[in-house]
């Protein structure tokens, strides 16, 4: 692509084949494929909210199709695991090599003791570093119990232990990484050499000025063409830096500023950025999937104005709790509030609504994707409650296909 302008589908094209949605499907998802999908999306969000499936599964089911979860747990374990958890975009699965490169964010929330303001017990930290070098991995309620820490009950969501405190200001420094977690979601902590790669540890640490260099670097392959914004965001960083750094990318050539159609800022597109002529997808987004994670780029580059209503009292919500975007082609044309009832085995559309450009056949092509998202989660039929102007349709859409109910 030689050309300084973009229209709107072309730079939608570009986005959604960076993001591995013009890729072809193999027909039975291995390592290989999981593989190829993480080098499309660059970062999992991780996120504990399980309404309808972990927020860190959904974006390489909308891509891979069903698949085992299992990929990913060998994907993010033992000693040649491809991703660890860090505060990467926000707590994300982030390739292992990107280790190095985060050294200086280490750094800076050494200095300012944490990420949140919680004031930690100096006198702790020794102690819990100490019982994660002899025992770990270890949860927090491991050390709760082996240090005899009690819970904070003034501000709920903020009643953590005392060694809780301790261990997420340890995570945060790199004195401690998270070597996996619990069935019930529970973080588990050891020290970094027995969680990361030999050879990632053995890597020099960048200076800053470099590291953020690659982060850009990544955030431009993921995204395709973005603007300076969205590329901060990728791996939340400020502006400025990510300016200085999109600065020297486009002197190396491997950036070049574009043009496109309805943005108010230019856009940078990555040298090997693709665009297809189209792009065939069906897909239900999840809230933290990377092509909506940042709602500005969602509106700029799909006209889909995208809030995540979790923290709304329900009262005041306009689409539901737990609202997934429905990708049909390059465009989202729907979305759907979902909630899997285990319990029943039903996937339950709470509400269903069509985007005013949706084509008639989005009914349909939604239909045949909650059914095959519902055997995913291991539900056996899906209910469309009658919220929304797409729940009529989708439910008789469903009734077809013989899943409805």
């Amino acid at each position: 692509m030689t050309s300084r302008s973009l229209s709107l589908p072309e730079a939608r094209r570009v986005a959604l084949a960076a993001q591995g949605f013009a890729d072809r499907p193999h027909a039975v998802p291995t390592l290989r494929t999981l593989d190829r999908t993480l080098r499309r999306v660059g970062l999992l969000q991780v996120d504990s909210v399980n309404v309808f499936a972990r927020a860190h599964l959904m974006p390489l089911y909308s891509r891979m199709g069903p698949y085992d979860p299992e990929l990913l747990r060998r994907a993010a374990s033992g000693p040649r695991r491809r991703l660890v958890e860090y505060w990467a975009h926000v707590q994300a699965f982030m390739p292992v090599e990107l280790w190095p490169h985060m050294q200086h964010r280490r750094d800076h929330y050494r200095a300012r003791r944490g990420k949140w303001g919680i004031s930690v017990d100096s006198d702790l930290v020794p102690r819990v570093l100490a019982a994660v070098a002899a025992d770990g991995p270890l949860t927090a309620r491991d050390l709760d119990a082996e240090l005899g820490a009690a819970r904070t009950r003034e501000h709920w969501g903020w009643n953590w232990s005392e060694a809780r405190k301790v261990l997420d200001f340890l995570f945060m420094v790199g004195d401690v990484a998270i070597e996996g977690r619990t069935p019930s979601f529970e973080v588990r902590y050891d020290l970094p050499e027995r969680v990361l790669p030999a050879a990632v540890l053995a890597l020099s640490t960048p200076s800053q000025e470099e590291a953020e260099r690659e982060l850009v670097r990544r955030a431009c392959v993921h995204h395709g063409v973005a603007t300076v914004a969205t590329l901060a965001d990728h791996h939340r960083m400020s502006v400025a830096a990510t300016r200085r750094a999109v600065a020297s990318l486009v002197e190396a050539g491997e950036v070049s500023e574009v043009q496109v159609q309805g943005w108010s800022r230019p856009g940078f597109l990555h040298r090997e950025a693709r665009l297809p002529r189209r792009v065939v997808a069906t897909a239900l987004l999840s809230p933290f999937d990377p092509v909506v994670w940042h709602r500005e780029r969602a509106l700029e580059l799909f006209d889909f104005h995208y809030r995540i209503e979790i923290y709304t009292p329900a009262a005041q919500r306009v689409h539901g709790y737990y609202v997934l975007p429905f990708l049909l082609g390059d465009r989202i044309v729907a979305r759907v509030d979902l909630k899997a009832d285990r319990a029943r085995r039903v996937l339950v559309v709470a509400g269903a609504f069509a985007e005013a450009y949706a084509p008639a056949e989005t009914a349909e092509q939604l239909a045949v994707e909650l059914v095959r998202a519902a055997r995913w989660v291991g539900c056996e039929r899906v209910e469309v409650r009658p919220h929304g102007d797409l729940a009529q349709p989708l439910a008789a859409a469903t009734a077809v296909l013989g899943a409805g109910g």
